[in-house]
């Protein structure tokens, strides 16, 4: 299904307004080093969505023309990558199947993807429960090559993801991939906007972004749901360390107009009618949190420039700190 089809009218749903929380005390911008970034551009396209550091230490993006950019282990700003793959649609959320080294890919128009050393991408999965993938988003690989993942909204695509967040409503759901029987599940269904997931360092549940709430979900392998925290600024994807804490991508803090509109439905339906430059738009921000398993918040990272911005992906490797953005025309570093 083409993803910048989409209906005309919303199904906006009224819901009490709510005020943000300001960045202060744990969230407060001490830490600006989002200000002062290493970058590593895209030969071609922007958008490098998220990012992903392989077991040879190469550097691994995917922009919004398809292409799959790799960089060699120790690259510098100014190398040029190579071009591992071309998906033929939407790449987003890259993760490492563990079983035997590929990659696997969240394509926003194609679904469920394999990519291989060589460059040879192969289709996983493009529908769960009866119903096409209209929006895969992000992953995660267990240690048996089971993939988790987020179909984030089914009525609208990558390029009309604004609406989803306009019409505010369960659109999304989880699935589970089994890589034996090629068979693909529903966790979990009635998901606002779900997009970055992580496992638990046992593997015995996840811990999923969900945008259009600001908040972060622990759910069990058996679907069950609970919530773990309201945040200040919208989740995108998610990246676990290894120690049972993980990095957050957040876009932009949160939008007061957004929140004060949603007992609002008629003019949230009027809102997603004007041309994209005159609805409300993301605040021009960098911010990343490392959180617990319960989704308390270790330590924040900054850029209130906005001078890399839009942060929708972040990996550690090392000391090193790698940033995707689905609007920069590179990839980010920092040290950590």
């Amino acid at each position: 299904m083409d993803s910048r089809s989409a209906p005309r009218w919303i199904r906006a749903a009224k819901a009490p307004a709510t005020v943000p929380p300001p960045l202060d005390g744990d969230w407060a911008p001490l830490d600006l080093r989002l200000d002062s970034v290493e970058r590593f551009t895209l030969p071609s396209g922007v958008g490098p969505e998220d990012v992903l550091v392989d077991d040879e230490g190469r550097l691994v993006t995917g922009g919004d023309d398809g292409r799959l950019w790799r960089w060699a282990a120790g690259a510098r700003p100014g190398d040029e990558p190579e071009q591992l793959a071309e998906t033929g649609g939407r790449p987003l959320g890259i993760e490492l199947d563990p079983t035997d080294g590929s990659l696997v890919v969240c394509d926003a128009e194609r679904g469920l993807l394999r990519v291989r050393a060589d460059g040879a991408v192969t289709k996983l999965a493009d529908a769960a429960g009866g119903a096409p993938l209209r929006f895969c988003n992000n992953a995660a690989v267990a240690a048996d090559g089971a993939v988790f993942f987020t179909d984030s909204s089914d009525r609208y695509g990558v390029h009309t993801w604004k609406r989803d967040l306009l019409e505010h409503r369960p659109n999304g759901r989880l699935l589970r991939y089994d890589p034996g029987s090629g068979a693909v599940d529903v966790l979990a269904t009635g998901l606002y906007f779900p997009n970055g997931v992580a496992l638990t360092p046992d593997g015995s549940a996840l811990v999923v972004a969900e945008t259009s709430t600001h908040r972060l979900l622990r759910v069990t392998l058996d679907g069950a749901v609970t919530e773990l925290v309201d945040l200040p600024a919208y989740p995108d994807n998610l990246s676990a360390v290894g120690d049972g804490t993980y990095w957050v991508a957040l876009p932009s803090p949160r939008l007061p107009i957004e929140e004060r509109l949603l007992p609002y439905p008629f003019i949230r339906q009027l809102a997603a009618l004007l041309p994209d430059a005159l609805q409300p738009q993301p605040r021009r921000y960098g911010l990343v949190a490392l959180v617990d398993g319960a989704g308390r918040v270790l330590r924040t990272l900054h850029g209130p420039s906005g001078s890399y911005r839009f942060v929708t992906g972040v990996r550690q490797d090392g000391d090193r700190l790698w940033l995707g953005s689905l609007t920069e025309p590179a990839v980010a570093r920092v040290s950590v």
